[in-house]
């Protein structure tokens, strides 16, 4: 009865701000990352403009939320209206109809402003299937009031080395300061984003090109090493309970001398209600090891539409204006101009953008200097910087993410680590009927 209610309404023209009843909810399913929070705060004015519409959000810890949504897209389980995915999982489930075509966009959306390399990354055959809400590659964040102190001075494409060295100089916890803050919860997404790229930057793949694991490789171990050596050394205590928005707050609060995490951190490093550090905040390019191939990622926070949705035009009148050039300009009124979200459009890189945002310079080169196609200095047969573009990739991730945690906490070797990694994404590929023809 509601549906031809709600049709005749609609067909005599009526308004249906009045008629609860009528309204349609779409159920968002987002991240608990500080810009999404800032979305789901600002979408009041949505609500306003589209008064035929009621936001129902969930909001999730980033490894909860990936597996809440692989498990209900991969069972059309329907819950959900809007998606947060990343560049990972839109082309395989896109290639698998799983997700709406983004098409048909209006023209004031003015898809050409998405910079390339983010579109690319959410097609499938040149069909979009989710919109950008904002893209990040890998920054240095450093504290220059310790490096002055110290006498140093950062690089502006710094090594694994060099970081490793000033961590060292700058290791003072007895006054809680760290040397280097790195991510090492287990995670495909946590520790292993951050890994991956260590890896590739000392020359490592994580397979050949017959599709061979390489996780017991001279580079993976030397990357291994470093990574575990220099958190154990020079890193906070608990460091394999920290992912990026616990990092993140160590770095607000004064704790890390250098830290190399996600771009999308610089607005939250500056702005005073966070960081308590905002004037002796340094940028510099993601480091580079051997290689600057696959040294920085490249990943962009989406929205999507799921294929069992009930309601997908309301859910695409919303990820079209969470992602549009309105609700840039919508953040900049309300939050001010360098809390926008980054790295999704060309025109958020303005002038004035530049002028007022310290990392946007850095950010964008590192955006522009990602190429998913080639993340290692040998060639591979895989598409992907951080991760790669395979389905059973999610479960190997996570599973050596596990195995790298236990390393920085002492319970297994760095060579033990390995081995099993190994071992376990032997299984798994062969499992998978790789190589496939």
């Amino acid at each position: 009865m509601k549906i031809t209610h709600h049709a005749l309404l609609l067909s005599a023209g009526l308004s249906l701000a009045g008629i609860s009843q009528a309204a349609e909810t779409i159920t968002i399913a987002t991240v608990n990352n500080n810009d999404m929070i800032r979305m789901q705060r600002l979408s009041k004015v949505f609500e306003e403009q589209h008064p035929d519409i009621t936001l129902n959000w969930v909001v999730l810890e980033e490894n909860v939320l990936r597996q809440r949504l692989t498990t209900d897209i991969a069972t059309q389980g329907g819950q959900f209206d809007v998606l947060t995915v990343g560049t990972y999982e839109t082309p395989l489930w896109g290639a698998k109809g799983w997700l709406e075509p983004m098409k048909d966009l209006p023209a004031s959306y003015d898809l050409e402003d998405i910079i390339p390399s983010v579109r690319q990354g959410l097609s499938v055959k040149d069909t979009l299937y989710a919109l950008p809400f904002y893209g990040e590659s890998t920054v240095t964040y450093y504290r220059t009031d310790l490096f002055k102190q110290a006498g140093l001075s950062m690089p502006e494409h710094p090594t694994w080395t060099q970081l490793g060295e000033f961590a060292a100089k700058l290791h003072h916890p007895d006054q809680g300061q760290y040397g280097m803050c790195l991510r090492g919860k287990a995670g495909w997404g946590e520790n292993m984003a951050l890994l991956t790229t260590m890896a590739n930057a000392f020359g490592a793949r994580w397979f050949d090109e017959q599709w061979r694991p390489e996780l017991t490789s001279p580079e993976w171990t030397a990357a291994a090493n470093f990574y575990v050596n220099t958190l154990k050394n020079y890193g906070p205590p608990g460091v394999s309970s920290n992912g990026f928005n616990e990092t993140l707050a160590l770095f607000n609060s004064g704790k890390c001398a250098v830290w190399v995490d996600a771009s999308v951190a610089g607005s939250f490093t500056t702005d005073k209600e966070q960081s308590r550090v905002v004037d002796s905040v340094g940028f510099a390019a993601a480091p580079v090891e051997v290689t600057d191939k696959g040294s920085s990622w490249l990943y962009a926070w989406s929205l999507a539409i799921p294929a069992t949705s009930k309601h997908k035009n309301a859910a695409k009148t919303f990820t079209t204006w969470a992602t549009s050039k309105e609700y840039i300009q919508l953040v900049a009124q309300k939050d001010g101009i360098t809390n926008v979200p980054p790295g999704t459009r060309t025109s958020t890189y303005s002038d004035a953008y530049l002028k007022a945002a310290p990392f946007a310079r850095v950010t964008l080169e590192m955006m522009k200097h990602a190429d998913p196609t080639h993340p290692s200095a040998k060639p591979v047969p895989y598409v992907g910087i951080q991760y790669v573009t395979i389905p059973e990739f999610q479960a190997i991730g996570t599973s050596v993410g596990k195995l790298f945690s236990a390393a920085l906490t002492g319970q297994t070797s760095v060579e033990q680590a390995l081995a099993a990694a190994q071992s376990t994404t032997e299984r798994e590929m062969k499992r998978a009927g790789y190589p496939k023809q």
